[in-house]
């Protein structure tokens, strides 16, 4: 029987509870930064522009599935920052505020006479997250860095796909989500600081390029000793072997990292080619990889005689690590995905129900909290006006005068 949607509620609280957060980015980088915070009980707040976050923008069959998904348990204000009264009003609520999270070219926010110096004199203890593609220094500094810049100019894209073929972008906002990953861990970190008294509030710089090319791990050093760059070599790689995506007799992929020795010799030996290991050319990861081809050939031909589930279950038997290539439409239906809660339905105003990822990660006793769907565009501006200390009469003035919405 499926399980009901889950149900928000307002007054749920989590570890990040009484932690307040000014969220001025737009799409992917700073909301997914700010989800982290939120999904833990951080009171996050989104200060959008009148036409909103572009982010809303990003839509399936008309709908904002990318805004719902990337800003739950958030608030939303509409703040006209070109208007000055506006700005105060952005003051006002940075001086009750822990985190200001921004996105902006930068330079901009100091044109906007809201830099950190700014408001560190409104709030000596704000934590300040600048999130651009370049980092707030550095020659490409002013330059507009989307994701797709960074992947391609940090490395990751020529080493994504094969070797015959043009690199391979990925399909996803991969920069934007590692960068909200790290900018969630820094945030913390900076909140910790703060508590011991090492510091009062502070900047986070942080960049797209530094984040994506974090992944690349030790290429830099491998380039440095060895003076070779590494090349695309599709699914397979030049690291360890066994390790690749075989095509099963029913047009079904399956995945294989089979890449200690332990796990090489098992292989081997469930395709009915125990000799391999002792073949000079296969006896170490190290030859593998040489013979990677050859390998290849041999593991590819067993996998090419079954379907997948016939494969997956003579693997499994024998404990080989392999596991299934699957569409989004084979991970919904997945039962290890639904037991676990990997995917959950959530309430949603205009659907009805929405699956999501869940929060991550599990803490087993201060677990994440499902307090408010993504908010309308400006549909908590009144009540967060108020809260401020703004009046009644105050707010209608700043709406009369198109300071906020």
């Amino acid at each position: 029987m499926a399980k009901p949607p889950i149900q928000f509620d307002a007054t749920a609280t989590g570890p990040l509870t009484g932690i307040r957060v000014l969220d001025m980015s737009r799409l992917v980088a700073g909301n997914m930064l700010t989800l982290q915070l939120g999904d833990f009980g951080a009171d996050v707040i989104k200060i959008e522009p009148p036409e909103g976050d572009p982010l809303r923008d990003w839509k399936d069959d008309g709908k904002s599935l990318h805004w719902k998904t990337y800003c739950r348990n958030k608030r939303s204000i509409v703040l006209n920052l070109r208007n000055e009264a506006a700005k105060d009003a952005l003051k006002k609520l940075a001086a009750s505020a822990d985190v200001l999270i921004e996105n902006y070219r930068p330079g901009t926010l100091e044109e906007m006479a809201l830099g950190p110096d700014v408001l560190h004199r409104v709030n000596p203890d704000l934590i300040i997250v600048r999130v651009s593609g370049f980092g707030q220094t550095g020659p490409y500094a002013p330059h507009p860095g989307f994701g797709t810049l960074v992947e391609a100019m940090s490395g990751f894209a020529s080493r994504t796909g094969f070797p015959d073929r043009e690199p391979v972008l990925p399909p996803l906002a991969l920069a934007d989500m590692m960068a909200g990953l790290y900018g969630a861990f820094a945030t913390v970190t900076a909140l910790r600081a703060r508590e011991q008294g090492i510091t009062k509030g502070q900047v986070i710089d942080l960049s797209l390029l530094e984040s994506v090319f974090s992944v690349l791990g030790p290429e830099a050093g491998i380039y440095a000793v060895t003076g070779k760059v590494k090349e695309r070599s599709g699914s397979a790689s030049n690291t360890s072997s066994p390790r690749n995506v075989y095509r099963c007799s029913d047009g079904q992929y399956i995945a294989v990292s089979a890449s200690i020795q332990a796990m090489a010799k098992r292989l081997f030996g469930v395709i009915g080619k125990p000799e391999m290991i002792e073949d000079p050319r296969f006896r170490s990861n190290t030859d593998r990889v040489k013979n990677r081809t050859l390998v290849d050939s041999e593991v590819g031909a067993w996998f090419a005689a079954k379907t997948r589930e016939q494969a997956l279950r003579i693997m499994r038997e024998a404990s080989v690590t392999v596991g299934p290539v699957y569409s989004i439409a084979d991970a919904v239906k997945d039962e290890h995905f639904r037991e676990r809660g990997i995917i959950v339905d959530v309430e949603d105003r205009e659907l009805g129900a929405l699956p999501m990822h869940n929060i991550l990660p599990r803490l087993s006793a201060t677990p994440g909290v499902w307090q408010r769907p993504a908010p309308d565009l400006g549909e908590h501006t009144d009540a967060l006006l108020k809260e401020a200390g703004f009046s009644a009469d105050e707010i209608a003035r700043l709406r009369k005068d198109g300071a906020v919405a």
